[in-house]
């Protein structure tokens, strides 16, 4: 197989710019509708991963130590997923977020810039996005499934698995032992 070729492309400046086709047998169709469904998770990751340790750094009360901890964990689970997301969107020839800017447009997990928010609501909150992160990452499987990406498809499932477990800890860490539920 010969290797890609560069061709030029008008840039977002009007100017000319190297396009890589990168090769796949995909359609060209199904590598922009899942380069757009994982730049919108990625987005969703590092907004995340920002009020995990936002919430790590300004953690408070008697269970600092234990939350602490485990907040700083689940940032770095989550700072992991990061760059296989990216390099699979560029795998498939697709473009990927290019600054902070680029992250805030396409995030749709809140951010919290309150000076304190209580450990119990912190805790809340960030199992609140972590669901709301398996429901993006399953519309993202579907987009693989509809595209036949399969190589996409599993490593989605794998994260769904480590979200879930994320928001498995946060509600339990969170969970009233008073009650059986939330």
């Amino acid at each position: 197989m010969d290797a890609p070729k560069a061709n030029k492309q008008q840039g977002d400046d009007g100017n000319a710019a190297p396009a890589l086709k990168t090769p796949t047998d995909l359609r060209p169709q199904a590598t922009t509708e899942v380069a757009e469904a994982l730049n919108a998770v990625l987005a969703d990751v590092f907004a995340l991963y920002m009020k995990t340790k936002n919430f790590h750094w300004h953690m408070s009360g008697p269970h600092f130590r234990d939350y602490h901890l485990m907040l700083d964990d689940q940032a770095t689970e989550l700072f992991a997923m990061t760059d296989p997301l990216a390099e699979r969107i560029r795998k498939l020839g697709g473009k990927t977020l290019r600054s902070i800017g680029h992250v805030s447009r396409l995030q749709r997990i809140p951010d919290n810039d309150e000076d304190f928010v209580e450990p119990s609501k912190m805790l809340s909150e960030l199992c609140d996005n972590n669901r709301a992160l398996v429901a993006s990452l399953r519309e993202a499987h579907e987009v693989c499934d509809d595209n036949r990406d399969i190589a996409t498809a599993s490593l989605i499932e794998n994260w769904i698995d480590e979200t879930e477990e994320r928001t498995w800890f946060l509600f339990e860490a969170d969970r009233n032992p008073d009650r059986t539920g939330h």
